[in-house]
């Protein structure tokens, strides 16, 4: 018996000009969104879906967004 699994991607957006620079997420998930070199990074392999979607989700100024296409 065969089984069929589909994986949807999860595409996770930064608005900076919403940002309020709060650091929720920094704090939150610190290996998936970080500051280098002066520049918010995210690095989605870093970390589980269940922690990236708490964390995004806890975002004060709704700049962080999930988008599933």
């Amino acid at each position: 018996m065969f089984k069929s699994l589909e994986i949807v991607a999860m595409k996770v957006t930064w608005n900076e000009t919403v940002c309020i620079h709060a650091g929720k997420c920094v704090a939150g998930s610190p290996d998936v969104f970080k500051i280098e070199d002066g520049k918010f990074k995210i690095d989605l392999a870093a970390g589980d879906e269940g922690q990236v979607r708490n964390t995004v989700a806890e975002c004060p100024s709704g700049a962080l967004q999930i988008d599933e296409d």
